[in-house]
């Protein structure tokens, strides 16, 4: 008997949801037009990242058409997705990369934002499904899953979350189950 639990998790599959996000991005790094592989100018640097982030997000979450905003608006998106890859100033340091070509230039911080984007946005999605099916149960409900996910995948989860009576696996169930598909992901690529 399939359970809600066993429902979700199938949800939940990295090849459901981590995977095909990848994919996509890949998707999008190469059906980007640039015009050329180095950008020696701010501006046109700005302009292409902004461009950029919008066409891989569009590509990510599957929209028939770009949503196009404010250029600051977009700009500032590219700007926060830079400063995750590259630190702090990481519009000067992937400016820099675009210009010179150093580190992979124009095409490897093109392919360093897809993949960023394509794994916030898979987090995000998985997340919101997991939010949506602890809303949709009520707190004994989500124990009971909990007791059935320890039972079942128990003995891929650290100890620490495992010892005596896995009050922390109950206390963490939500983070527990969005990490799931990465964990699968993980055991996927030990089987290979």
């Amino acid at each position: 008997m399939t359970t809600d639990l066993d429902r979700l998790l199938s949800q939940l599959d990295p090849e459901r949801t981590i995977e095909p996000a990848f994919r996509r991005a890949d998707e999008a790094v190469n059906s980007f037009s640039v015009g050329r592989a180095q950008i020696t100018e701010w501006d046109g640097f700005r302009a292409c990242m902004a461009r950029f982030v919008v066409h891989v997000e569009s590509y990510v979450l599957r929209l028939r058409r770009p949503v196009r905003s404010a250029f600051d608006f977009e700009w500032g998106r590219a700007v926060a997705v830079l400063t995750k890859i590259y630190g702090r100033n990481g519009g000067k340091a992937a400016f820099e990369m675009a210009r010179t070509g150093n580190e992979g230039g124009l095409y490897g911080v093109l392919k360093a934002i897809a993949m960023r984007l394509a794994e916030d946005l898979s987090k995000n999605e998985i997340a919101s499904r997991v939010r949506t099916f602890w809303q949709d149960h009520t707190p004994g409900e989500v124990l009971a899953a909990s007791q059935e996910y320890l039972a079942k995948y128990g003995h891929l989860l650290p100890s620490e979350l495992t010892e005596a009576s896995a009050a922390r696996l109950r206390a963490n169930f939500l983070k527990v189950l969005e990490n799931h598909p990465e964990l699968v992901q993980r055991l996927r690529r030990v089987g290979r």
